[in-house]
């Protein structure tokens, strides 16, 4: 059975376990993470999407990312989580879309850096964005605090990186982790208070 055409835009938030400013962003991503493995949670909330008829505004999914040492190497851990309010429709078309069996970029993410992918689930999907600070709550699985990093220009903006390599947007804004838990998928880590790395954006993704 053919993949149904989808598309879907809207902002994504991000909390990495590795120092400020991750050297993923800056090395495409070839540079060495800051610890042994790279834990990456990213939410991306659709504020308009379809799959085919189905129609997916306002809701959610989210990666569970650990990677080696240098993430350009592969051999990923992966899993999604996929907005339990979805309703049965929606929630297929968000876990074939987020698990990478509908192509785009979650495609090209399982089909070429995943060796252990563990499957999708389905909870609750907190997003919350006010001024410069984005939280992300899924409980059992992952929960994380960022604040951008204002720059001194008086606009009220952070930072930005620009043409880099990721897969939400080339154009991230710069962020500090106030804290970070991840205790969903076999995978354990609390952070809280180092600072380590964060990003949002907004991003648009179609097959």
């Amino acid at each position: 059975m053919a993949t149904p055409d989808w598309r879907v835009d809207g902002q994504y938030i991000e909390s990495c376990n590795c120092d400020y400013l991750c050297p993923c962003i800056y090395t495409n991503p070839q540079g060495a993470a800051t610890h042994d493995h790279c834990y990456a949670m990213m939410v991306y909330r659709i504020d308009k999407g379809r799959c085919g008829d189905v129609q997916l505004d306002g809701l959610s999914f989210a990666f569970v990312i650990r990677s080696g040492k240098v993430m350009a190497d592969g051999d990923w851990v992966f899993a999604a989580v996929v907005d339990e309010k979805a309703n049965d429709a929606q929630r297929n078309a968000l876990a074939m879309i987020a698990s990478g069996e509908a192509g785009g970029t979650p495609g090209m993410i399982r089909d070429n850096l995943v060796s252990d992918f563990r499957g999708v689930e389905y909870k609750p999907i907190s997003f919350t964005a006010d001024g410069l600070q984005r939280i992300a709550d899924i409980p059992g699985v992952f929960s994380f605090d960022i604040e951008g990093v204002a720059s001194r220009n008086k606009s009220g903006d952070p930072y930005y990186i620009d043409n880099t390599s990721h897969p939400a947007n080339t154009r991230l804004a710069l962020a500090r982790t106030k804290s970070l838990t991840v205790s969903g998928f076999g995978l354990d880590l609390t952070m809280d208070g180092e600072g380590n790395n964060g990003h949002y954006a907004p991003f648009s993704w179609t097959n």
